[in-house]
């Protein structure tokens, strides 16, 4: 047991005697007299540093807002500022904490239960049966504390998030039965980040209540709290779309303005101002009443605020909807929150009443933590080191970790399954000395073993990771037998083996680009030769079929290459491929077919193979050649199967 839940008993058990009520937060006794001056410093740093045009924040304490403030341009062109109680942002997946208290407001009124199978809400069938493993026997149902700790067990589809045109879009109801994930983990054992997930618990509160999603946060959590610059609605109400702030992002030396974003609804489609996000923080941290409206009753918001899913003792989890954070010696409550423009994140510190939001554009996910970073080590500085020497045996111990690690939010049945070579990928490794050298969005972090398995980053300074502090990892297996890391926060990975992992299927890949490109020109080569001076080439029927389907499985390969990479090319001002916005190249069906036509050839191929040797067509350096090429286009397809290409 951590060390703050113990603080938090011995805390309780003093306010009871003292008599007070469980569930009032300590009042910060902190000096914020200079925060002004402190943020104006640092955003203005950051904002130079990030290439941020425009941001706005606001922070709570005691229940008072202490500090509101817009900076840079809402519009560059227009040189219209930013306010902080006018001006809207996109706040992406901090969306969700309403969502949650949605769902949390039906508990109370007993129209939803925690612990109920969701297919009782639903108007459609979530399936019963896990889509992988060789034991695919019903696992649990999944129930809403499924949905609010990111446990479901779905897979996730990143190309179902974001599209730039209202035609694109689907509403809620449509979203939650076209992108049904398949259930690819046993409920309640993996943390999984699932935006799905979030957009099935909007479509239960559509269900329940009765009213549209959007409209059902209007009237009982913006109403009550007087948010009135806030909505899910996409695009913005006419009377607030002059309010949203442009979303911009840096390239070539300039901003860049992109499209309005439109995201699933429930799990990321808000926009808000800092003075509204902080009447929702001070709601919170005053036990669900602010001024008198009380949006979540007491005993409600404090079942939030408790852990409810971790992997290890030693690890940060998630509450109910909340994600967990320990710095500088707090315990911090968040949800950070991004779409292609703009990131957000939102921070509470229930022992110290204190709530800190901010928003953005610009597109560099880790800003608001380390802005958040600094506040706390302005505000909390903590003298406290972490010292540990290498135990006797750990390098042995750690040898068993070393390898890669895809992401368990990702897609294990469709071909999107390919992404998890590109990103999110984790690669461990052993020093001389026994550390683990584990590399995360390009930064190595060093890792030192505290207990078998478990493991504390020496690392000084802002994380890597967006979701959590990624200061603890701990070693175990997931359902399926893999070593599975999980770190602190929602996400886990799972080790690769050797033949799913990207150097042997990249490597696999450029091969048979090489070879083929390589066997293409020589053979033209010598055609062209042959044509010049007039020589014609003896080859029996077999051999010269056998010839042309090599090239035209050549030539479908490198179309293939060609075709994936421009789908796959980054748009410079939303950052993800074309793909992932929705904006497939009008050629696309036809490179969807290239691995069906080159699964047809690579059998020819083989069948080929056998009669040149059989009938000892060409010479032996031929037919040696004609085999290599047959090989590792086998192999090839057996990759397109494995990444469900087919």
């Amino acid at each position: 047991m951590k060390i703050y839940k113990w603080v938090f008993i011995i805390s309780l058990f003093t306010s009871l005697m003292m008599g007070f009520r469980p569930s009032s937060f300590a009042a910060s006794s902190t000096d914020f007299t200079d925060i002004e001056t402190f943020m104006d410093k640092v955003v203005q740093e950051k904002m130079e540093e990030s290439h941020i045009p425009n941001a706005t924040i606001s922070v709570v304490s005691d229940g008072e807002v202490i500090f509101e403030k817009g900076y840079g341009y809402a519009n560059i062109d227009e040189k219209k500022e930013v306010d902080a109680k006018n001006t809207m942002f996109r706040i992406g997946s901090a969306s969700k904490l309403f969502t949650w208290t949605a769902i949390m407001q039906l508990v109370e009124q007993g129209k939803l239960d925690l612990s109920t199978d969701i297919n009782q809400y639903l108007d459609f069938e979530i399936p019963a049966k896990l889509a992988r493993g060789s034991n695919n026997a019903e696992p649990e149902p999944i129930t809403l504390t499924h949905l609010m700790t990111h446990t479901p067990g779905f897979e996730d589809y990143a190309d179902s998030i974001f599209r730039l045109s209202s035609d694109k879009a689907l509403p809620l109801d449509q979203y939650v039965r076209q992108y049904l994930p398949a259930r690819v983990f046993p409920a309640g054992e993996v943390v999984a980040y699932s935006n799905y997930g979030t957009a099935l618990a909007g479509y239960i509160v559509e269900q329940v209540s009765g009213v549209p999603f959007s409209e059902y946060v209007e009237q009982n959590i913006y109403k009550p709290l007087e948010m009135g610059h806030s909505t899910f609605r996409q695009p913005l109400p006419a009377e607030l779309s002059n309010n949203l702030a442009h979303g911009y992002r840096y390239v070539n030396g300039e901003f860049h303005e992109g499209k309005f974003e439109y995201v699933p609804e429930a799990a990321g489609s808000m926009s808000s101002t800092a003075s509204d996000m902080a009447k929702f923080m001070n709601a919170y941290l005053k036990s669900g009443n602010l001024n008198g409206n009380r949006i979540l009753k007491e005993e409600t918001v404090q079942k939030m605020f408790q852990q409810q899913f971790s992997h290890h003792p030693s690890l940060d989890g998630m509450a109910l909807g909340f994600i967990e954070k320990t710095a500088n010696g707090q315990r911090i409550l968040f949800h950070g929150g991004s779409t292609t423009l703009f990131d957000s994140g939102l921070y509470l510190i229930p022992e110290k009443n204190l709530g800190f939001f901010i928003s953005y554009t610009g597109n560099n996910f880790l800003t608001h933590t380390e802005i958040f970073q600094e506040l706390l080590d302005h505000y909390f500085p903590t003298t406290a080191t972490f010292t540990s020497s290498i135990p006797e045996g750990a390098k042995e111990r750690a040898e068993q970790y070393a390898g890669e690690y895809h992401q368990n939010r990702r897609s294990f049945t469709t071909s999107e399954s390919l992404v998890s070579l590109t990103m999110g990928l984790i690669q461990v490794g052993v020093d001389e000395d026994g550390y683990l050298e584990v590399t995360l969005n390009g930064e190595k972090n060093r890792f030192v073993e505290t207990e078998p398995g478990i493991y504390h980053n020496l690392r000084e300074g802002r994380s890597p990771d967006a979701y959590g502090e990624f200061r603890t990892i701990a070693f175990n297996k997931d359902p399926f037998g893999n070593t599975m890391l999980a770190t602190d926060g929602p996400m886990t990975y799972s080790k690769a083996s050797w033949y799913s992992s990207s150097g042997f299927t990249f490597l696999s890949i450029i091969i048979v680009v090489l070879l083929f490109l390589g066997s293409l020109m020589y053979w033209g080569l010598r055609g062209l030769i042959r044509f010049v001076k007039h020589r014609k080439t003896q080859y029996s029927k077999a051999a010269l079929t056998a010839k042309w389907v090599a090239i035209s499985y050549g030539i479908l390969t490198i179309g293939l290459i060609i075709g994936v990479g421009s789908a796959g090319a980054l748009d410079p001002v939303y950052g993800l491929p074309k793909a992932a916005l929705g904006m497939l190249p009008p050629w696309s069906p036809i490179t969807d077919l290239i691995p069906v036509a080159m699964s047809i050839l690579g059998i020819a191929m083989l069948v080929f193979a056998i009669i040149l040797w059989w009938k000892k067509q060409w010479r032996v350096r031929g037919r040696v050649h004609y085999t290599l090429l047959t090989i590792v286009t086998l192999n090839l397809l057996w990759i397109f199967g494995y990444w469900n290409l087919y």
